[in-house]
């Protein structure tokens, strides 16, 4: 019994007495039924509102179970209030309600109905059918989604593959850390690059290597584990210049992060196996611009390792020297990521790079902030951030800025034994601000920003399209974001 389930939109009514206005794939169906799709929605209850579905069963032989979801208004465009494009978002969000009801009704194929743009409702059906059951007996049944009819077969893929990059980030996060070490990781991220394209180069260094680079704010956390640290470096060469200053992506890569000896309290502290959501996030959304081969070089760099108290971890008060010889004291050892990060945005200057963007999970102070609505942003540049505002209106997975000023970096230099403090010196307040310009503290190029993820790492029921569990954000924004810098020739 494989015939497949549908899922056709329908638009909110302009006016009360109007009959229910369908997409074009809702139109040709309607047609094909004689009008029995429009009656039956009218006689079924009220009009159907955004998000809201509603269930047909024996319309034709070709398709035994029709959901009708909700679009909303027409032409809703973008949204100067809310900072994106209410159609994309409307779109997502109603095929994703429609696929995961044709799961229910156990169905394994849904035929969907690109709703006037393709690329969204792909991303809608293949983010909005997304479980990790990897450890389950029980495993609902899988769904294939795929276009309805032959408009927009191209923006389709195209959407997959978004949705695709971003799953990918959701799995790495999701997973317990004790399957994803800072080695698993890398090697999971390099059979999966490797699988896309061809034009890509994976370097998996070791300690040894790490240590070479005199990376010892890095060093520092990892050493409190068993569990060896990483550093991953991976290289897409997408532009025709091999020589093209490339981007540069540096991802927080902390596979789990109990807070050191600095513990963190015991409830909740599960999900920190998702501390590795920059490093996540930025490595699928390399893999994805390379799957779409994308005509710009990109370089991501993951320092991996876990953050565990033990005999040998960073004690309160200690010092350690990062790569670019500044010492940091270490207040609190659950401060870490930003050692992490310190080393390798020093690194990262290495490499001639057009801008340098590294994405963390970094402060619980950012989650408290914007909760999950948007990543906070921190640049001096306005330029990167305006391609990263941009991008985002179209993913729906938004971005606001936030503050790099002095009055957050004297917090941070202003150190009793040290050059810096790895905490603010008013400890709690503005704790993303301070995070943020510790951070600058080992930048020196104009064109940086950093993200901090906290409160995106994961979704309880905020952002409809994604199901409970770890959101793998902003991956799509960060691959939208690349696709704009490589048609901007505009050289920094």
């Amino acid at each position: 019994q494989d015939v497949p389930g549908l899922v056709l939109g329908v638009y909110a009514k302009e006016k009360e007495e109007a009959v229910p206005q369908f997409t074009n794939a809702g139109e040709t169906f309607d047609r094909l039924v004689s009008g029995k799709l429009t009656e039956l929605l009218c006689i079924s209850g009220p009009p159907l509102k955004k998000g809201k579905i509603r269930l047909f069963h024996g319309l034709h032989q070709d398709f035994p179970s029709v959901v009708v979801v909700g679009l909303g208004k027409k032409a809703a465009g973008v949204n100067d209030q809310e900072n994106w494009n209410e159609d994309k978002e409307n779109i997502r969000t109603a095929v994703a309600v429609g696929c995961r009801q044709v799961q229910d009704l156990e169905v394994p194929c849904v035929e969907v109905d690109p709703c006037g743009d393709a690329q969204s409702a792909a991303e809608g059906a293949v983010l909005g059918l997304y479980e990790y059951n990897e450890f389950k007996q029980e495993k609902k049944p899988v769904v294939t989604a795929q276009l309805h009819g032959s408009d927009g077969k191209e923006a389709w893929q195209k959407g997959v593959m978004f949705a695709e990059g971003q799953n990918l980030a959701r799995y790495l996060m999701e997973a317990p850390a004790n399957y994803i070490t800072p080695m698993k990781f890398a090697e999971v991220i390099e059979q999966k690059l490797r699988s896309v394209n061809s034009n890509v180069k994976v370097h998996i260094r070791s300690k040894a290597w790490i240590e070479e680079q005199q990376m010892g704010a890095f060093l520092s956390v990892a050493k409190g584990s068993d569990e060896p640290p990483v550093f991953l470096e991976i290289h897409y060469s997408g532009s025709a210049n091999a020589n093209d200053s490339p981007l540069v992506f540096v991802g927080k890569g902390v596979t789990f992060d109990s807070g050191g000896i600095s513990l963190k309290p015991s409830s909740g502290m599960d999900a920190m196996r998702a501390d590795m959501g920059g490093a996540a996030t930025v490595c699928s959304a390399i893999m994805t611009a390379a799957a779409l081969n994308l005509p710009l070089n990109i370089i991501g760099l993951t320092p991996l390792c876990e953050n565990m108290p033990s005999s040998r971890a960073n004690k309160p008060g200690d010092v350690v020297r990062a790569k670019n010889g500044k010492t940091i004291q270490v207040d609190n050892t659950d401060a870490e990521g930003r050692l992490l990060l310190a080393d390798a945005l020093c690194y990262a200057h290495n490499f001639n790079a057009r801008a340098i963007v590294n994405a963390a999970t970094l402060t619980g102070a950012m989650d408290v902030a914007l909760g999950s609505a948007a990543t906070g942003v921190f640049t001096s540049s306005s330029w990167l951030w305006s391609h990263l505002y941009e991008a985002s209106i179209l993913t729906g997975d938004r971005v606001w800025r936030m503050p790099l000023f002095e009055h957050y970096t004297k917090q941070v230099t202003d150190c009793p034994l040290a050059d810096v403090s790895n905490v603010g010196k008013y400890s709690r307040a503005g704790g993303a601000c301070t995070a943020a310009a510790f951070l600058k503290e080992f930048v020196t190029v104009a064109n940086w920003a950093h993200l901090d993820i906290a409160g995106v790492m994961s979704n309880k029921d905020e952002v409809p399209y994604l199901g409970k569990g770890m959101a793998g954000r902003p991956t799509r924004t960060l691959v939208e974001f690349a696709t704009r810098l490589s048609k901007d020739k505009q050289s920094v």
